[in-house]
């Protein structure tokens, strides 16, 4: 099926590791769930994975524990391999247009260093 890659900054940061360390071992194990869901589920329900409209080819990953809602995006690489770029505690009805431009930067990065 898929797998999950974490991006890594060129210094070596995490930033889904760190936002997962962030997270109540509770919210943290529901995302991990819904990872796991996304790598093996050849369909996966738009609630938890969807593509993200108005962007260029940006996927969305989707956790809701109780009140709170997180999302990770990122981006495929081939046909089965999902990068994930950037991750947020979801505040708004829209995603925040600062969120994109990080993940548009980090993919650009992403296949930049790819190449090399």
């Amino acid at each position: 099926m898929r797998k999950i890659l974490f991006y890594r900054t060129a210094s070596g940061q995490n930033p889904i590791e760190d936002f997962l360390d962030s997270l109540s071992s509770k919210q943290a194990q529901k995302v991990t769930w819904v990872l796991k869901l996304v790598e093996d589920l050849e369909r996966v329900p738009s609630i938890y994975f969807k593509k993200m409209v108005n962007t260029q080819d940006l996927w969305e990953v989707r956790a809701v524990i109780g009140s709170n809602i997180f999302r990770l995006i990122g981006f495929f690489d081939g046909p089965n391999l999902v990068v994930l770029t950037h991750a947020f505690q979801k505040k708004t009805k829209k995603t925040p247009k600062q969120a994109i431009k990080i993940v548009e930067e980090r993919k650009r990065d992403y296949f930049r260093r790819k190449k090399k």
